[in-house]
């Protein structure tokens, strides 16, 4: 059974372990930090442990942007990236967003397309 929590507040022990199961490298956020800046965040939790994140960051007006959805290897084709991103979205249509932009990499443009997310022409500066 998957429980999916509202601002959960995972650890950077929780975030890293999960990072590094999807992205295989360390979480680079602080938790604290982005927990601070954040709209919302979700979690998705499996006997307690955390198998799924989203934060979702505002300008503090009418703009939200996801960032960091990602789902344990083993707990993928179920439906919790999905979860994760409804409830995510709404989230932020609760708290006065009117839109929510989403960076993704090319493989993963059906994922988002079948759950409404348009093309908009966008630019991104590397500064590292």
């Amino acid at each position: 059974m998957i429980e999916i929590r509202r601002n959960p507040h995972p650890t950077k022990a929780e975030l890293d372990a999960l990072w590094q199961l999807v992205w295989a490298e360390p979480a680079p956020i602080r938790p604290e930090r982005a927990f601070s800046l954040s709209l919302a965040h979700v979690g998705a939790y499996a006997d307690g442990q955390l198998v799924g994140f989203v934060n979702v960051i505002w300008d503090g007006g009418q703009h939200a942007s996801i960032f960091d959805l990602g789902v344990h290897p083993l707990y993928r084709e179920r439906g919790i990236g999905s979860e994760l991103l409804s409830e995510a979205i709404g989230l932020a249509r609760q708290r006065g967003a009117r839109w929510v932009h989403i960076d993704f990499a090319p493989h993963l443009k059906p994922f988002f397309r079948r759950r409404g997310f348009g093309s908009a022409e966008a630019g991104v500066l590397r500064l590292y």
